[in-house]
């Protein structure tokens, strides 16, 4: 049992180096194709590789409830358009201050979501979300900005990103148990592979200009992060126990941070570590 734990905490930290590493890589592949193309060929190549996760797991989709059908569609919806900000951020602003703000704020989006949701908020929990979106300024430097900035140093795709992903964990834990995880993850990509394949340039697509060592590694981080991450961080929830296996995303912000500045030479600024570092010890408070 503990060497079955010993893997799968090893899976769960080659998860955050993934989840953490594509902020960086995402930034580099935005020069090789536009925003629509990256997206589409994010979500194709994911669906692929989602198909080893599902093979052993049969499943009739004519006895999907109508609920959830419609949850999987919203949930598509939103994340065309997380991954639409999360490519346009990252193009515009900094990458590791988009993994960092993103990762440390989503906790505290949705944890303020489900409790509008449930009307239901402790005084101490206040003080937590306040805490992290003091932090979370911080870390967009927001007070050091002008208005006029905040979409051409996309800023605002961060809060976006950070916004729409809240939405969306707390769309997915309404299915619960109802569905496989790795099904309903599935269907998902591809519902936003059809949904993103309007938007693309086929000319763009097909003449394979992009198709360097340099785009292939990086493409290879973000598809990976997308797929393999978020399947095995699904697989360790049910193994380690939810709050286990939460406590890794503590990692993805350093991660995020760290490989910006050896691949994107961006510079650990301090508002970035105090921000990371209020808006995490908000989680912790939250989830006390």
């Amino acid at each position: 049992m503990e060497a079955s734990n010993k893997s799968i905490n090893l899976l769960m930290l080659f998860a955050m180096l993934t989840w953490g590493m594509a902020w960086s890589s995402a930034k580099i592949i935005n020069q090789f194709l536009g925003y629509d193309e990256l997206v589409f060929l994010r979500f194709l190549v994911s669906l692929i590789i989602m198909i080893p996760f599902i093979f052993n797991k049969p499943i009739k989709l004519k006895f999907i409830e109508k609920d959830i059908i419609i949850n999987m569609l919203i949930v598509s919806i939103l994340f065309f358009l997380y991954n639409q900000c999360f490519f346009k951020g990252t193009d515009l602003g900094q990458a590791g201050k988009a993994g960092v703000f993103v990762t440390t704020t989503n906790p505290i989006i949705t944890f303020i979501i489900i409790s509008i949701i449930e009307k239901k908020i402790h005084i101490f929990q206040t003080f937590a979300v306040f805490l992290g979106l003091i932090g979370g300024l911080f870390i967009l430097d927001i007070f050091n900005q002008e208005a006029s900035n905040l979409l051409n140093s996309g800023t605002i795709y961060f809060i976006s990103c950070s916004i729409i992903w809240g939405i969306m964990t707390v769309l997915m834990s309404f299915k619960k148990n109802r569905i496989n995880p790795f099904w309903y993850i599935t269907i998902c990509y591809f519902l936003t592979s059809l949904i993103s394949i309007f938007f693309i340039d086929v000319k763009s697509l097909s003449n394979f200009n992009y198709l360097d060592s340099i785009f292939l590694i990086h493409f290879s981080i973000v598809a990976s992060a997308m797929s393999i991450g978020t399947s095995i961080y699904i697989y360790a929830s049910s193994s380690l126990g939810a709050i286990k296996v939460s406590s890794f995303i503590f990692l993805v912000p350093f991660i995020a941070m760290s490989t910006a500045y050896l691949v994107m030479d961006e510079p650990m600024s301090w508002n970035i570590i105090i921000g990371g570092s209020l808006s995490m010890l908000s989680v912790y408070f939250i989830n006390k």
